[in-house]
């Protein structure tokens, strides 16, 4: 099943699936909601003190889906309001604590463009808790420090920044190539730009499927769009560094300047 899932393709499986809304408390209650969604801000799922970088760590992360009425079996559909960012990283959250990815959907378009055609409630969903029991992934695309170091080594390795060029000429990892995530975004219809689009952007920049492509940022927000981006366009050797830079400038990792 496809990482990225159109609203009309919701719609049809509101009753189906377990949708997640990861906005803020108060825009969920004041603003509105999709029709039984549940409620997990993004606050509550992030944290410095996780298992690593920024996870907020396998009891608080069981806690909160178990409170939320989410089964670790359950198909999930997230959004927020911010082209899927956050939703993104609830979504990779979920996968790195061995939620079945092809289980694992973001809405493309998010709950702007949903609200433009659709019906949004402000009822109050109170779901009935679970027993959610995180897992070991069967294939984790984590990467410490040390495996960092040795891919900006490695030429069949693409090492990928997420984040906005002035970021980027303010110091980035060496030989790391720069791509905003929001560049494979469609800022009027708040999804992905079509296919071909994405794909001559990744294209120039030299991520191409015949690599290995492995992403940072700063927090591991960014990348996990990124991330999914490429698994829905079929690249298969992904490797995702939690730590990012809040963690490579920490441990004194080398670093350069400039475009």
């Amino acid at each position: 099943m496809d990482a990225f899932v159109s609203a009309d393709w919701l719609a049809e499986r509101l009753d189906d699936v377990r949708v997640v809304d990861v906005r803020d408390a108060w825009e969920y209650e004041g603003i509105g909601h999709l029709p039984g969604a549940v409620s997990i801000p993004f606050g509550e799922f992030r944290s410095a003190d996780g298992d690593e970088g920024m996870l907020p760590g396998a009891d608080r992360w069981a806690d909160l889906l178990s409170s939320a009425g989410v089964d670790a079996d359950d198909e999930v559909v997230a959004y927020d309001d911010t082209h899927g960012v956050f939703a993104a990283r609830f979504l990779v959250t979920a996968e790195l604590y061995g939620h079945d990815p092809a289980k694992l959907h973001l809405l493309d378009g998010d709950y702007s463009a949903w609200s433009r055609q659709r019906e949004v409630t402000t009822e109050p969903v109170e779901p009935e808790a679970t027993e959610y029991e995180p897992r070991e992934p069967a294939d984790s695309p984590l990467v410490d420090f040390a495996a960092v170091e040795a891919a900006l080594e490695d030429p069949d390795t693409v090492v990928v920044d997420t984040r906005e060029p002035w970021e980027y000429e303010e110091g980035h990892l060496p030989g790391a190539v720069q791509l905003d995530w929001m560049e494979l975004v469609d800022a009027e219809s708040r999804g992905l730009k079509p296919r071909d689009e994405q794909e001559a952007t990744l294209a120039d920049r030299g991520i191409v499927p015949g690599k290995r492509i492995l992403l940072y940022c700063n927090t591991a927000r960014r990348i996990s769009h990124t991330y999914l981006v490429l698994r829905h366009l079929g690249y298969g050797d992904l490797a995702f560094y939690e730590g990012s830079l809040t963690e490579w400038e920490a441990r004194g990792g080398a670093m350069e300047t400039g475009s």
